[in-house]
């Protein structure tokens, strides 16, 4: 038994470390498993760069016909799990075919990488960002070793940024007019606003402001949509009466929230909205929904 074990061991062990690791920030990642693991965060046009270790078992050697590295852009269909649809891909050869006797170090470096997307784990898939070396072999199969890190990009503040103005109503029964100061934020953005009752004959018990994001992959008839609601906030609990105004103050840092992205490699877009729901006397619900554009602002 403990012959079987050691046969499926690998032969050597593999380590990749990025040559600013210690001074670079760690983010948290979740992988597949559900655990969660601190990663480089990287950004778009970075040079990155490090060393590949390869150590042996002991009394053992590696006979390998070629060792290299990639930087790899992946997208991962979860109806489709195994499958990774490549955008990036870049690849250094780090060894020509020959042994490994003992630990033997590799440096790497990729220039000023592009890496359009943004790191994202979805309900239906996932964009990530992998160095992966390769130990070539002939027999015995290849070894190969990942790791994952993080790319966020920033935008700068947008330049026009105009307000939302919107009503909503049934006829001779209801009718709210809504005002939104912008219609993008930043993630950690604060939405202002404020609602005001042009005509009330209905009773209206309550009323709350949904943030809801919605998740599309794919295309035609085979697109698929996910809608998520991240956040509900109460604006008000009782009855209001016509010419009564509502302020809406409402703090985006508190939820998990990412950029709006819109036909990412043609495979997918994650749009947000501002949900407007009053509830009457009677559990009916009504329905006002605008769309907003999320961004990643550098921290000041």
């Amino acid at each position: 038994m403990n012959f079987l074990i050691g046969a499926f061991k690998p032969a050597c062990n593999i380590s990749i470390t990025f040559s600013d690791g210690k001074s670079r920030k760690q983010v948290p990642v979740k992988k597949e498993n559900g655990k969660t693991v601190m990663v480089p965060l990287l950004q778009s046009k970075e040079n990155i760069a490090g060393k590949i270790s390869i150590e042996p078992l002991q009394g053992k050697k590696i006979e390998h016909i070629g060792v290299k590295v990639e930087l790899l852009g992946q997208i991962e269909m979860y109806f489709d799990r195994g499958n990774f649809y490549d955008f990036t891909s870049l690849v250094r050869e780090l060894d020509v075919p020959g042994d490994i006797y003992e630990r033997k170090t590799y440096p790497f470096e990729f220039s000023t990488v592009e890496m359009p997307y943004e790191t994202y784990n979805g309900a239906n898939l996932r964009l990530r960002y992998v160095l992966k070396v390769t130990v070539s072999r002939n027999y015995g199969g290849s070894i190969v070793e990942y790791v994952d890190f993080m790319v966020r990009n920033y935008s700068p503040p947008p330049s026009i940024n105009n307000s939302i103005k919107m009503e909503v109503g049934i006829e001779d029964c209801l009718h709210i007019e809504f005002e939104y100061d912008k219609s993008k934020y930043h993630l950690k953005d604060t939405i202002i606003g404020k609602i005001y009752f042009l005509l009330v004959r209905i009773k209206i018990k309550n009323m709350d402001l949904e943030i809801r994001r919605r998740e599309s992959t794919g295309s035609g008839a085979n697109t698929h949509v996910e809608t998520e609601t991240l956040a509900k906030f109460e604006l008000m609990d009782g009855a209001p009466v016509r010419g009564e105004s509502i302020p809406i103050r409402l703090f985006l840092s508190p939820y998990e929230l990412t950029p709006t992205y819109c036909n990412i490699n043609n495979k997918f877009s994650v749009k947000y909205y501002l949900n407007l729901v009053p509830v009457d006397d009677e559990d009916r619900r009504y329905f006002k929904q605008q769309e907003i554009t999320i961004c990643r602002q550098q921290d000041s």
